[in-house]
This record gives structure tokens, sequence and C-alpha cells, in this order.
């Protein structure tokens, strides 16, 4: 529970946009992704990032509609923005590795994973890297 509300708080953190202008755009292309109009919220969060090119969760959030529509590699690019931007942001992080997955550079993937875990070990992903899991150490299940 208390990893939880670390978590929220995090959230909280990354969602507070710089102004009050990037913060309606941001808000914005996120109801529209949580209604599936993915289109829309690309828009969005291309002039969030062109407003705000130094704000990690615009490229996180772009990232995030990329992967929703299986374009894994401008999720990837952007992924490794917001990284640059916050390298603890560990939603990118742990969103990275998904997208690695998607992309089928499993080992990869299988690192990005564990360094997200190191920072967060309670993450909802943190199945993936289980015994059995597609991201579980090779030799695990033996």
């Amino acid at each position: 529970m208390a990893a939880r509300e670390i978590s929220n708080q995090m959230w909280e953190l990354w969602a507070d946009a710089p102004d009050e202008a990037a913060q309606t755009v941001l808000d914005q292309g996120m109801s529209r992704r949580n209604a599936w109009d993915l289109l829309g919220a690309l828009q969005d969060f291309d002039r969030l990032i062109a407003y705000c090119p130094e704000y990690a969760e615009g490229y996180n959030q772009r990232a995030f509609v990329n992967f929703l529509r299986q374009d894994f590699d401008s999720a990837l690019t952007d992924l490794d923005r917001a990284l640059e931007l916050s390298p603890n942001h560990i939603a990118a992080m742990s969103g990275r590795a998904l997208t690695l997955m998607g992309l089928q550079r499993m080992e990869e993937a299988r690192v990005a994973l564990a360094e997200a875990l190191e920072l967060n070990p309670w993450l909802p992903e943190r199945h993936l890297a289980a015994d059995g899991g597609p991201l579980a150490m090779p030799g695990q299940d033996l």
C-alpha cells in the first residue's frame, strides 16, 4: 500500500505540466487517449511537445499513444527522449521495456524492466520478469 501511495505521488508530479496552457493540452490529450481517440491524442501531445520540448511527460504520453497504436519505433524514440529529460521516470522505464517487447527485442526489454524494478519493485509489470514470464532471466525455469 505504501508503494502505491508513492507511485500515485510520482504520477501527480509527472502530470503537473509547466504552466496552465500545457496542463490543458496534457489533460485533453490524456482524455482523448482514454476515449481511444488516438489520433486526436497524438495531435495534442505533438502540440504539447512543440510548446514544452523539455517536459518529459509530453514524450511519455505520446509514446503511450504510439504504443497503443503498435507504432513501437515511434514509441521507443519518445521514451528514450523522456528518459534523457527525466532519467528516473519509472513509467517511461517500464513503458520502454514493454515497447522493446513489442519490437521482439527481449534481452533489451529484460534489462530495461530490471532497471525499472530496481527503482520500484512493485511495478505492475513485475510479473513479466517472474518465473515463467516472458522477461524472466534465462534458465530460471530449469
